[in-house]
């Protein structure tokens, strides 16, 4: 599993891991009783102070997303995949409505907003890929 940080995009490191965990187990990348990187190699890996990784893992954590297993480090859950995918829905659900919002606020109808969609939507794939 790559995760990579980008200091300068506005979202807080820890957010940046704690999100592409939850990506990487929503495309099936990190699937249950898979082991994450412990806080020191991944910490070590990414350059980032270890209280970074450790504040991201208690976020997935909280979240039952992953879990520790004694002896052994910290797992993927069984409910993850779910949870994830489910969470990243979500977030594409608030992104269409933040380019509503901007569609309204540009004045565009109904209509046109429809006709932007289905063209970009046409340039996709059922797995979503560019064709």
């Amino acid at each position: 599993m790559l995760i990579n940080i980008n200091p300068t995009n506005g979202l807080a490191v820890y957010d940046q891991i704690a999100r592409q965990i939850k990506f990487a187990v929503a495309n099936r990348v990190l699937r249950p009783g898979d082991l994450v990187p412990s806080v020191r190699e991944l910490a070590k890996n990414l350059a980032i102070n270890p209280n970074t990784v450790a504040r991201a893992y208690r976020e997935l954590q909280a979240e039952q997303i992953i879990q520790t297993v004694r002896g052994t480090g910290l797992e993927i859950t069984v409910a993850a995949p779910e949870i994830c995918r489910n969470a990243r829905q979500e977030l594409i659900r608030l992104r269409l409505r933040e380019v509503l919002e901007e569609a309204g606020r540009s004045q565009l109808s109904r209509t046109q907003v429809k006709q932007l969609f289905d063209k970009e939507l046409s340039q996709y794939d059922e797995t979503g890929n560019a064709s």
